[in-house]
């Protein structure tokens, strides 16, 4: 999958370059007209007043941003009118930093009013209404700011968001905002507004663009390592809210998932691309540290063979993070017998110049693996045709297999490709693949820009497993939760749910053969063990997503806005299955982390054959 910070700095600049062509006009320009904020809030999501001229908006400076592209300042009317749905707050765009204004100024603002959509209007997003084109008058300075008000687990609703309207194509934007009936529009009643959460736990680490994501109800669905688990769509946890910093990202906290921001956390409410609603903090609660530590899973018994899959992130030989990695799989993962990883790179990396080879990729972190102590491991894998496989340009990731050739041997069979098949052959009554490591149905149009599955037949004690290690279709491209689209549309799913079935398939092909065969799927499957991504994959009872052995409140590998989830998987056969002798690890090491080396946790499956 392309690497979160080119993807992420990509729209931001595109964001600062294109931000008027985010703006929607909703009506023709009229003459001006003095009203109050809350009037150009209104009772829905877009303004009544888009597009028109208004006069002397009063309000006072409650925020100002002095960064990023969307710079200006938060006014908020301190006599507000009695309608819950209507918000007192409002963004003001200057486009550069501010000037002539502080908190605490009392003002008059002439402007147009405009809707922005963080993202572009293809995003689906939700817009923000601002004033733009400011002209702005300063009355008095050094006022009293206008109450912040609580967001607390009473004031969120349970219900996430309101059906959207089929006659507008599911789009919320029109209708009436019931801020005490659903979370999103409870949250939408307050954009712009001054807000305040206190003692909120945090479910979503700090990552390197300083934000973090909290709850305000304490109990939602929450687990013993403090996170929020999302297992359901039709259970969004509402509690959810993120949080970013109005002064210098130097002041920050660095958070783990778990820890509690203590005491007052305060600023205006906005909606951003990544994340929607967003506390811009000019006040932060005191980080207390919850002391979460990293996983440690235990070691296989002689008997027993484990396989892990790991996703480490767009590993290439210019990263830092081989020494990291290897002592993942080392001391955490206790030296797993085979080891599926996903996103490895090629030798140089993103550099885009037909290089495909990974071979000094995997050299490199199997040379780490032995200095932290593990074994020798050798591996197989094979190259992608270039630019083939999606991901970010130029590094041709692929999975890839580690075995440790002192408990394991690795059936070879030559001919595996690019583009070469592999198939399932019966000899002396057991199933065998016909290329070993091969790829499966590469060609086929599901893999179209995606990683194409690598199946390889492996030897324990006597005993064949095969392993088919998967890199599905990210989710790129879906609507958000809090989309103005309700229910939010995953377009990604339909390529999902064609790979799903072609490595069913396969699988069936190799069961079909030899009815007791070991077969263990697993790998990023970018979707959720309920989903029916995972219910195609695993078919008519040809394999069973393992995760669904743990408790409820350990089913996750990824942690995204706040919701703990799954996105990791390994699934397996009737026969290991139904000998109810395996166990099943999450080994949380990452995503909880803000020093996360990758954002996935591994996993683990140890089972006698």
């Amino acid at each position: 999958m392309p690497s979160k910070s080119s993807a992420r700095l990509a729209a931001l600049t595109v964001a600062a370059a294109c931000s008027a062509a985010s703006t929607i006009v909703l009506t023709t320009p009229a003459h001006a007209e003095s009203v109050r904020i809350h009037d150009i809030q209104g009772s829905t999501r877009t303004s009544p007043y888009a597009g028109k001229q208004v006069t002397d908006v009063a309000g006072i400076v409650t925020g100002i941003r002095t960064y990023g592209s969307s710079r200006g300042f938060w006014i908020q009317d301190p006599n507000p009118d009695a309608d819950p749905a209507t918000s007192e707050g409002v963004f003001v765009f200057t486009g550069s930093t501010p000037k002539g204004v502080a908190v605490g100024d009392s003002v008059t603002v002439s402007g147009t009013v405009t809707e922005f959509v963080p993202g572009g209007t293809n995003s689906g997003n939700q817009s923000v209404t601002q004033l733009t084109k400011p002209a702005t008058t300063v009355v008095s300075s050094g006022n009293a700011l206008p109450a912040a008000t609580a967001i607390t687990s009473r004031s969120v609703p349970a219900a996430y968001a309101p059906a959207g309207d089929a006659a507008a194509g599911g789009s919320v934007n029109a209708l009436p905002l019931k801020p005490d009936a659903y979370a999103l529009d409870h949250y939408e009643a307050l954009e712009g507004m001054t807000v305040r959460v206190t003692d909120t736990r945090v479910v979503g680490a700090t990552d390197p663009y300083t934000e973090l994501w909290v709850t305000v109800k304490p109990h939602e669905n929450r687990n013993r390592r403090g996170g929020t688990v999302y297992g359901s769509y039709d259970d969004q946890n509402t509690g959810r809210l993120q949080i970013q910093s109005l002064g210098t990202p130097a002041g920050f906290p660095k958070a783990n998932v778990g820890d509690t921001l203590e005491g007052s956390t305060a600023g205006p409410l906005d909606y951003n691309q990544f994340g929607g609603y967003t506390l811009v903090a000019s006040e932060l609660g005191r980080l207390r540290s919850a002391g979460l530590e990293r996983e440690t899973t235990r070691e296989q018994r002689s008997g027993e063979l484990a396989v892990a899959t790991y996703n480490v992130e767009n590993l290439d030989p210019s990263d830092d993070t081989f020494a990291a990695h290897a002592s993942a799989i080392v001391h955490n993962l206790k030296s797993p017998d085979i080891v599926s990883l996903e996103e490895i790179q090629d030798n140089n990396g993103a550099t885009n110049d037909g290089t495909v080879a990974a071979d000094r990729t995997l050299s490199k972190l199997i040379d780490a693996i032995v200095a932290a102590g593990g074994p020798a491991y050798d591996w197989r894998a094979i190259d992608p045709a270039d630019g083939t496989d999606g991901g970010e340009p130029g590094g041709n990731i692929r999975q890839a297999f580690l075995f440790n050739p002192e408990r394991v041997s690795f059936a070879d069979r030559a001919g595996g490709d690019a583009t070469t098949a592999t198939g399932v052959t019966k000899i002396r009554g057991k199933a065998h693949l016909t290329l070993s490591p091969g790829r499966v149905a590469p060609a086929d149009e599901a893999w179209k820009n995606s990683r194409k599955p690598l199946a390889g037949e492996f030897v324990f004690r006597g005993r064949t497993v095969f392993v088919i290690a998967n890199h599905f279709n990210s989710k790129g491209g879906d609507q958000s939760f809090t989309s103005q689209y309700q229910p939010p549309a995953r377009s990604s799913e339909t390529q999902r749910h064609q790979q799903a079935t072609v490595v069913n398939a396969f699988v069936k092909d190799i069961l079909d053969t030899q009815k007791n065969a070991n077969v263990i799927t697993l790998g990023d499957i970018n979707d959720f063990e309920f989903s029916r991504t995972t219910r195609l994959l695993e078919g008519d009872g040809e394999l069973w997503s393992a995760v669904k052995s743990l408790p409820r409140g350990e089913r996750y590998s990824y942690v995204y806005q706040g919701n703990s989830q799954v996105l990791d998987q390994i699934l397996v056969s009737p026969s290991i299955r139904r000998g109810c002798d395996f166990e099943y690890d999450s080994v949380h090491i990452n995503a909880e982390f803000n020093d996360q080396i990758s954002d996935h946790d591994p996993q683990i499956l140890r089972f006698r054959p």
